[in-house]
């Protein structure tokens, strides 16, 4: 009809978009909640070192200080690796805006998101990070270990399954 204002549909790429931060947004969030909150229990009971036994032999939570990164590598490099954690984090959130905005991907720079900062508040504010979770056959870790971890699985599978390191000819 003449004069009459066309309205905005709704489901646009925008509204898809602003859903997609939202949700990167909030799993980061919750990852991070879920991390700081387990290991402050951990520190209000339990002592350093200390363990209980919830599968006995095979799963404990165990409270241990970790001054390096995995295993225990490069001990009391407490600035070097807050260092990478920052610039793992600018990396994800300035240049993860040059990604494709693929779900998997999205997933896993918020898992690798949330991760980073876990330990970056655990290097920034005790020196350590704090590990809990012992299944006696592997080195202690917590939840934004785990956090990283799987993001750098589906960060991976992202690459592959979208092949973004490869160009045209496959090469």
């Amino acid at each position: 009809m003449k004069g009459m204002k066309k309205m905005p549909r709704s489901g646009g790429k925008n509204e898809k978009n602003r859903f997609c931060k939202l949700y990167f947004i909030v799993l980061t969030l919750v990852i991070l909640a879920c991390d700081q909150f387990s290991k402050s229990w951990i520190m209000r009971q339990f002592d350093p070192g200390e363990s209980l036994p919830l599968i006995n032999g095979l799963f404990h939570l165990t409270f241990v200080k970790n001054p390096g990164a995995a295993f225990g590598i490069l001990a009391f490099r407490t600035s070097f690796f807050i260092i990478v954690s920052l610039l793992m984090i600018f990396l994800i959130i300035f240049g993860g805006r040059f990604f494709p905005q693929e779900n998997f991907l999205r997933l896993s720079m918020a898992l690798l998101l949330g991760g980073a900062v876990g330990n970056l508040i655990d290097r920034m504010r005790y020196g350590y990070v704090v590990d809990f979770l012992d299944f006696r056959i592997w080195p202690v870790f917590n939840i934004a270990d785990i956090s990283l971890v799987v993001g750098i699985f589906f960060f991976i599978y992202a690459l592959y399954k979208n092949r973004f390191f490869l160009n045209n000819n496959g090469l």
